[in-house]
């Protein structure tokens, strides 16, 4: 996931090619010509749950198995209903459902928030016409648009996918007023929707 993502940045020094947090980046002529900068932002761990939720159940081989689940679910319940099969089949079909909810609910949001760095770090993006930047106050990284594979995006985040288990998430707030739009613009023009 971000993990992996993450650790490519150097931790203990400034890259080359690190910009300097300054108001001159926030200008508008120099978002006009570089893209788009956000404010430094940290994220706020119910919302990066939320988002994390809707990654996976947006998950086209979660999608399946939910269906298919909920599908047993309901024969059994019909089944058990008209007397054609045991108590055992409908019980087994509601233990399924409710690990499955509690897994892509609560274990693996948690689990992926608990074990990926840049969820505690303070962060700066950067989008430019040729590529997308991640920043911290010890250095940053960058990757072209063609790296990344789409985007999506959820009530509070954009999230860019490198593949379907490989994404950053960047928070909406750390946009100010209209940025938001443009933000959602450039990242239609640059890359495919779509989960």
């Amino acid at each position: 996931m971000v993990v992996e993502r993450w650790r490519e940045i150097p931790v203990n020094k400034v890259s080359s090619n690190f910009l300097p947090p300054t108001s001159f980046f926030q200008l508008p002529a120099f978002q006009y010509l570089c893209g788009m900068t956000s404010q430094y932002f940290t994220y706020d761990k119910p919302k990066v749950i939320q988002a994390l939720r809707y990654h996976f159940i947006t998950r086209r081989e979660i999608k399946i198995m939910i269906i298919l689940i909920n599908v047993f679910a309901i024969a059994s319940a019909a089944l058990f209903f008209f007397k054609k099969v045991q108590p055992l089949a409908f019980l087994v079909s509601s233990v399924l459902w409710f690990v499955l909810m509690i897994t892509f609910w609560f274990l693996m949001p948690n689990m992926v928030y608990k074990r990926a760095p840049a969820f505690k770090d303070r962060l700066r993006a950067v989008l430019s016409g040729s590529e997308f930047r991640l920043e911290n106050e010890q250095g940053g990284r960058s990757w072209a648009w063609n790296e990344f594979s789409n985007w999506m995006e959820s009530p509070f985040f954009f999230h860019l996918y490198f593949n379907s288990r490989s994404f950053f998430i960047v928070p909406k707030d750390a946009f100010e007023g209209d940025d938001v739009i443009e933000v959602r613009k450039m990242l239609g023009e640059k890359l495919r929707q779509g989960a």
